[in-house]
């Protein structure tokens, strides 16, 4: 009897065992590298222009990075990428208020000053925009070359 009271108690402890590990798992915490991933493949579907696809993306990764921005407020790369995904989203001026957020905690954030002078050209403030290239000139980054062909009309942006 003992060694059937034995087999019943693991058998519920490890089936105890797998369903608590089936719940965490889908309770994970949302992360800034998840909403990256999401980003990154949201900008791979805007390129073969598709559009509902993205869309769908950066609305997801928002959500992520709103609830990483509560939980953790003023990070530099997530005001960055909240202003992306926001301006992505048809919303220029709350992207402009995250992007302008971040640049008060990381002035000199190369992303932040890209994406915010490709939002200045799309919004027709091509002076604002050039601005932000004279913060990058000394990166040597991708970044700068990026925004400078987005402002002499060499490369186009979305939006």
């Amino acid at each position: 009897m003992t060694k059937k009271l034995l087999t019943l108690f693991i058998f519920f402890f490890l089936s105890a065992e797998a369903l608590a590990a089936g719940t965490s798992s889908s309770s994970k915490k949302p992360s800034y590298k998840n909403a990256v991933k999401i980003i990154e493949a949201a900008k791979k579907y805007e390129s073969k222009n598709k559009m509902d696809k993205a869309l769908k993306r950066y609305e997801k990764a928002q959500k992520i990075l709103l609830k990483l921005d509560k939980e953790k407020p003023l990070q530099a790369d997530t005001l960055n990428y909240l202003g992306f995904t926001t301006r992505k989203l048809g919303d220029f001026e709350a992207g402009e208020k995250y992007y302008l957020l971040g640049l008060q905690v990381d002035p000199t954030h190369v992303g932040i000053n890209e994406y915010l002078g490709e939002l200045y050209v799309v919004t027709n403030r091509i002076d604002l925009a050039k601005e932000r290239l004279e913060v990058l000139k000394n990166c040597n980054c991708e970044e700068f070359k990026e925004l400078k062909e987005i402002i002499e009309g060499t490369k186009t942006s979305k939006y």
